[in-house]
């Protein structure tokens, strides 16, 4: 897994997060409180799981995705303000803002933890998948990190102040507007066709991508060598550039396909493995991640 530090003697900052084809999410979650964190594990859609962020938490996940909508919204919470997390319009609810199911929380768990999300004080990273119009949500997303300011790691000027959470902006993303801030508190996520790109790191620390799109192999018999050579390219090139890797739409029904697709992602060191199945994902990588051991 890519371990790296920012420029100018501070740390080099680098984000992860995702989406995954299916959207069942298992109703049980046993609690385990782990002291030590799951450095590749990105709960995907994290939100529909019954405890938001926490039950990610517990099982040690050190990245969860949260799709935001600004609101108001055509015939949904007409005159309300703020952001909404939910996977579909229809799904805005008053009590679920993105403060009240991670900012909050993320901030008290910090508080607990000396600073820290995690026990072992490793790094946190929130997705947040933009929905509505990219300028106006990243404007708002910006507004409310800042409430959080000593959280969130931070870009100004040239360089990056570390943070205990990193969040980064996927979905809609106002690129050039990014680009030209001099202070944000997102950053941004790019794409394969972003894998040769001269945007510094301090901007762009995460390559995502659909694993239907780029590769397609549905995890039954070996994995077709063009593929994995295209895998192993992909994620060692995002590496040289101290980028972060992470797919979606990767199958994630339960069972041999989808173990060996993990098993192929870890073998080409990616960075963040995508999945609803947050007990499946913790014994998979306990059992097989060198890392974790």
């Amino acid at each position: 897994m890519l371990k790296t530090l920012w420029g100018s003697a501070v740390l080099l900052l680098l984000a992860a997060c995702g989406d995954s084809a299916m959207r069942a999410v298992p109703a049980a979650t046993p609690l385990v409180n782990t002291e030590k964190s799951l450095a590749r594990a990105h709960a995907h859609n994290d939100y529909e799981h019954t405890r938001p962020l926490l039950d990610a938490l517990d099982q040690g996940f050190s990245s969860v995705e949260a799709d935001v909508y600004v609101a108001p919204l055509p015939g949904a919470l007409a005159g309300a303000a703020g952001l909404y997390v939910a996977h579909d319009p229809q799904d805005i609810r008053p009590d679920k803002t993105l403060a009240a199911l991670y900012l909050e929380p993320l901030k008290a768990r910090a508080a607990e933890n000396g600073g820290c999300i995690h026990k072992d004080c490793s790094q946190f990273y929130l997705l947040i998948d933009a929905k509505t119009e990219g300028e106006t949500t990243y404007a708002a997303i910006e507004a409310e990190l800042a409430k959080y300011d000593t959280l969130f790691a931070r870009y100004a000027d040239g360089g990056v102040r570390p943070g205990a959470v990193i969040a980064t902006l996927s979905g809609n993303r106002p690129l050039a507007t990014m680009k030209a801030a001099t202070s944000r508190y997102t950053f941004y996520d790019g794409r394969f066709g972003d894998l040769d790109s001269a945007e510094p790191v301090t901007l762009m620390p995460l390559i995502s991508d659909s694993w239907t799109t780029q590769f397609g192999w549905d995890g039954t018999g070996a994995m077709p060598a063009d593929q994995k050579a295209k895998l192993i390219e992909a994620i060692a090139k995002s590496h040289t550039k101290g980028r972060r890797v992470r797919l979606y739409n990767v199958p994630d029904a339960a069972g041999a396909a989808r173990e060996n697709i993990w098993k192929e992602l870890l073998a080409a060191d990616q960075d963040q493995i995508n999945t609803d199945d947050l007990v499946g994902l913790r014994a998979f990588l306990l059992a097989n991640d060198p890392e974790q051991r």
